[in-house]
This record gives C-alpha cells, sequence and structure tokens, in this order.
C-alpha cells in the first residue's frame, strides 16, 4: 500500500489528467485554459507543475490514458469467445461509441490527434489501435468466408474507419447529445450491407446483433 502523501499526488495527478481531458474535449487545445483545468480538479499551480511541466506535457498525459483505454476496449472484443469476427467487430464498434459519448479521455483523444501540435503521432494513437483491430477481425471474416468473394478488407476497414471519424466530427459540430454508438453502428453496417457473404446477411437479418453487453472474459 502506498503512503499516504504518495496516495494524494497520485489521485491529484488523476484530477488533473481528468480535469484536463474535459477542458481539451471541450475547447480543444489551443483554447483551453490552465486556470479552468485546475478549477475544476481543485488543484493548486504548483501542483499541477510538479507532475507537468507545460500544457503540452499535460495534453501528453492525456494522450497516453486515451491510448491505454483504447488498448483495453480492444483487447475487450478482439478474443472474446463465442462470436464470429463482425459480432466482435461490431462490439469493438458500438463500445467505441459508448466511450466518445461518456468518456472524457478518450473524446480529448480523439480531438488532440487533430491538433497540429500532435497530427504527427496520430498513426500511434487510438485510431491506429482500434484499426488494426479491425483489420485482424476483418482477416479472420475473410478466412471464415464471411465476406463476399473478391472483396479488398483493406478497403473494408479505410472505409469503416473514416465513416467512424466523420461521424464523431459530425456529432461535434452539429448534435453534441447525439446517439453515438446508434451513428457508429450505422458506419459499419452500411459497409457490411454490400460486403459481407449473402449467407451471413441473411443470418444478421433474421438475427441481428447478439445482446452482448459485455464479451466474457
Amino acid at each position: 500500500m502506498a503512503p499516504p502523501q504518495q496516495e494524494r499526488a497520485r489521485r491529484t495527478r488523476v484530477a488533473i489528467v481528468e480535469s484536463a481531458a474535459a477542458e481539451f474535449s471541450k475547447r480543444g487545445y489551443a483554447a483551453a485554459s490552465i486556470n479552468a483545468i485546475l478549477e475544476h480538479s481543485n488543484a493548486t499551480k504548483g501542483a499541477m507543475y510538479f507532475h507537468f511541466d507545460s500544457k503540452e506535457a499535460l495534453a501528453r498525459a492525456v494522450l497516453e490514458e486515451g491510448l491505454e483505454r483504447y488498448r483495453t476496449l480492444v483487447d475487450r472484443w478482439v478474443q472474446a469467445p463465442g462470436l464470429d469476427p463482425f459480432e466482435r467487430l461490431h462490439g469493438l464498434v458500438a463500445d467505441l461509441g459508448d466511450a466518445l459519448h461518456r468518456d472524457a479521455i478518450i473524446r480529448a483523444e480523439f480531438k488532440l490527434v487533430i491538433e497540429p501540435e500532435f497530427e504527427s503521432e496520430a498513426r500511434l494513437r487510438g485510431g491506429s489501435v482500434w484499426g488494426l483491430a479491425g483489420y485482424r477481425l476483418a482477416e479472420e471474416a475473410q478466412r471464415d468466408g464471411l465476406f463476399r468473394p473478391g472483396v479488398d478488407i483493406r478497403r473494408f476497414i479505410e472505409v469503416v474507419s473514416a465513416a467512424l471519424a466523420g461521424q464523431r466530427y459530425m456529432t461535434d459540430l452539429t448534435a453534441p447529445d447525439a446517439d453515438v454508438r446508434g451513428r457508429f453502428e450505422m458506419c459499419l453496417e452500411v459497409p457490411l450491407e454490400a460486403m459481407a457473404s449473402q449467407e451471413w446477411l441473411d443470418r444478421w437479418h433474421r438475427e441481428g446483433w447478439p445482446d452482448v453487453a459485455e464479451p466474457s472474459q
């Protein structure tokens, strides 16, 4: 068990990162206010600079925490038993939609990677984690005969990824309280209608997505 002083420092750091994520996701990096971050975290400026030597360092801490949360989300679904690859891909996409709606860290990560200060690192962030996992699931689906013959699975994942990104940014601009999960599901379902095998589509049209809130561990 950590000494009380270390535990207080850990909690202070967590509170600052969470507050910064909320500020970055709302205002973007450039407009984010250090004073607002401190006010909402109940931390002093001295405490913040003890943990982070600059606003950029704080943003990078948010990015790193976001990356870990993406990895946790991806790992939860990639090896989920009892589901076919498309069902696991759906669980991943739907969970990502939920996370972007409720998790300030993931919302901030999604927004920070398009900022000029961090865009060169975008390929190392959450989108790449989800994209690689999606591609592995698509490869598995192709081996299992779940795609139509001749489908280019790289194009499939590129289309789904682009649709997810576009839907997220449009939601920010036009409908911040929208059903992000439902919109993300649509970004997967439309390409599947065009590219999945008829046998798989017939079963999906009959049964729909399995009612799995979270896969078994």
